[in-house]
């Protein structure tokens, strides 16, 4: 009887004390990993639960060669725009922030998939990816455009038509539009070549193997400003807006990067990182 006893005392303790955590309990708490390497729930600010890849952390799947967006360091880090974004959101939710750098349709397929948490990498919004992920409210403006040789004859974005040949970064919405048929504004597949990341694109056009580059603005001018003898077309190829990608359905995470995307951009901390990366 005693022994009962004690024992009923013991797990009445017990769940008063577990009553008394949960009221002390962060606004974040840290997720811990499962059997099966995925991560059980972690709570944001708004009482929202969501999971992570890995426990504690917050992966982001990106291709690293897209400056000033992201971009190796001379330390072999991680920098940008866009990384230092996904840090500052992953500390509004208590995390830590995991750059994974791999290609860019592979960047992609690890959100789509659920191997990253999220992918940001100048991502478009397109009808496409729509039916495969899901995307947050936009957090940067971007714009495609082209890239030639000075005394290239294409001066024009229409003189595209003409091109025997334009390199695009594979995967990204310039390779879409222009790989697309006529009859929907591309060029048609055969007259585009992709490559794995925009460095290789000029390469190609600096080789003379194609005939211009179509690629977002702000990795353009980096490489022409690299590159002697290269130019950017005067009219812009595509005005779009960059948004973050998780896996269809991940409700719960999408809502808290989009509530951390809110605050940044109240707190002006979303556009000084803006500004120090990108000039007006």
């Amino acid at each position: 009887m005693k022994k009962i006893l004690a024992m009923t005392m013991a797990l009445a303790m017990m769940l008063s004390l577990a009553a008394c955590g949960k009221k002390d309990e962060p606004s974040v708490s840290g997720s811990t990993s499962t059997s099966n390497g995925s991560s059980v729930s972690t709570s944001a600010s708004n009482g929202a639960d969501f999971t992570t890849v890995t426990a504690g952390k917050l992966t982001m799947s990106t291709n690293a060669s897209f400056p000033p967006y992201e971009m190796v360091a001379d330390n072999g880090s991680f920098e940008g725009s866009d990384v230092e974004v996904a840090g500052a959101i992953a500390e509004k939710l208590g995390l830590e922030l995991v750059v994974d750098d791999m290609g860019f349709d592979a960047a992609l397929q690890a959100a789509q998939t659920g191997k990253s948490d999220m992918v940001m990498a100048g991502v478009t919004i397109t009808e496409e990816r729509k039916a495969v992920m899901d995307f947050s409210d936009s957090y940067a403006n971007g714009v495609q455009v082209v890239i030639v040789k000075e005394d290239s004859p294409i001066q024009t974005v229409d003189d595209l038509a003409n091109a025997n040949m334009i390199g695009c970064q594979m995967g990204t919405t310039g390779y879409i539009y222009c790989s697309d048929t006529p009859d929907n504004g591309g060029y048609g597949e055969d007259h585009v070549t992709p490559y794995d990341d925009g460095a290789a694109a000029v390469q190609a056009l600096m080789n003379g193997q194609v005939d211009a580059v179509v690629i977002d603005n702000m990795p353009a001018q980096e490489y022409v400003a690299a590159n002697p003898g290269l130019k950017i077309l005067d009219t812009e190829f595509a005005n779009e807006d960059y948004a973050i990608g998780v896996a269809k359905g991940n409700t719960a995470l999408l809502d808290a990067i989009n509530g951390a995307l809110a605050e940044l951009k109240a707190d002006g901390t979303l556009q000084s990182i803006v500004d120090k990366y990108i000039k007006a």
